[in-house]
């Protein structure tokens, strides 16, 4: 299989009528990279990859593939293949004869096509199944067969929309790890559309993060997790527990926030925002259910919360615990199943302190609708 080619948006716009669904995209995915378009449905996720594979024209910018503009393009010329989330399948076609389908096209020999499909059934770890027809495969096994199906067309890149969402949990985040590992192995670019975020940070190299037509933070999914640059990256990815506030002073990359909970808290100013918030700005400051800690923090009363427990659940490997802050909000805090029967009765009030690298605060913004 080919190595992967870079793929660019520049300055893509699309829009239907007055509708603006993509603003003003700017992504650069390179040659082999595993790169994932996260956000809620209706975010323009899916009308960028229909940019990419060549079935809708851009209003504004250029799609470039290796280099070359994909101007007046159509999708069967263009080097990419598409996976949609039914697969479509041929269902009277044996397996070898889906995934070949695309070499059958082009008048290549039974023989041929035969061979190929053997080699991509093995990659996928379906040898020997050729000869089945779909009905007798497995959801996880179609998944494959699609995924043979289109590299068999030696794409230059993969492009997959929300392809595992009619899957159970427990097959999802089995054929998540499958397809990062066929991606390695073939080392092809996969641009994959996905909302669900651990599908995102689980197998890409890069995600890009959006909302309403608006990509509003492209990095590694552990920085999207750690340093999200707004407030909807830091609410739509992960669980977070957001306190809003005004800034009160700050010092290079931390600040003190005023907040509606719990007084005066120190934070760190998310790497994206430092030099653009100031003394009196409205903010918000997100630290991670698992990222609070029981006790008060020793010595330092600003990384200290004093919260009411309002009930807890019990998750197996961990409790989650809700409580109430000052001001009547809740603040949830996740603790490590590691032997005790429970945290807390309801209505006792908690110390819970935190390690000020895992507060972060930005300029206040729209957050994730829940």
């Amino acid at each position: 299989m080919g190595s992967g080619v870079a793929v660019d948006l520049e300055n893509v716009w699309i829009k239907f009528g007055d509708f603006v669904a993509v603003r003003e995209a700017n992504v650069h995915i390179n040659g082999g990279e595993f790169f994932s378009f996260l956000g809620p449905s209706g975010c323009g996720k899916t009308t960028i990859l229909r940019a990419v594979s060549g079935f809708l024209e851009p209003s504004d910018g250029r799609v470039l593939i290796g280099g070359n503009d994909m101007a007046g393009i159509g999708p069967n010329k263009r080097p990419t293949a598409l996976i949609f989330q039914n697969l479509a399948l041929f269902p009277l076609m044996k397996v070898w004869e889906n995934i070949s389908f695309s070499m059958e096209v082009t008048g290549a020999s039974a023989a041929e096509r035969r061979k190929r499909a053997d080699e991509l059934l093995d990659m996928i770890a379906l040898d020997g199944q050729g000869d089945k027809l779909p009905s007798e495969l497995s959801g996880g096994q179609k998944q494959r067969v699609a995924i043979a199906r289109a590299l068999c067309a030696n794409p230059d890149v993969l492009l997959l929309d929300e392809p595992l969402s009619a899957l159970d949990l427990k097959l999802r985040q089995h054929m998540r790890t499958e397809l990062r590992e066929i991606q390695q192995r073939v080392g092809i670019t996969f641009i994959y559309i996905t909302h669900d975020q651990g599908e995102a940070l689980t197998m890409s190299d890069s995600v890009a993060v959006m909302k309403a037509g608006v990509i509003d933070q492209i990095d590694t999914g552990h920085n999207v997790y750690d340093n999200p640059s707004t407030p909807f990256v830091a609410s739509f990815v992960g669980e977070n527990n957001v306190f809003r506030g005004k800034v009160k002073s700050i010092s290079g990359e931390q600040a003190i926030i005023s907040t509606n909970r719990s007084g005066d808290l120190l934070a760190r100013v998310t790497p994206t925002q430092v030099g653009k918030l100031g003394v009196g700005d409205d903010a918000m400051m997100f630290i991670r259910p698992e990222a609070l800690e029981l006790g008060a923090a020793t010595g330092n009363d600003k990384t200290t919360i004093s919260a009411n427990v309002v009930n807890e659940e019990f998750e197996g490997n961990s409790f989650s615990v809700f409580l109430e802050g000052d001001g009547g909000k809740s603040i949830k805090m996740a603790v490590p199943n590691v032997g005790q029967d429970h945290i807390s009765d309801k209505g006792v009030n908690l110390s819970l302190h935190y390690d000020v690298n895992n507060a972060v605060v930005m300029p206040a913004g729209e957050l994730a609708s829940e």
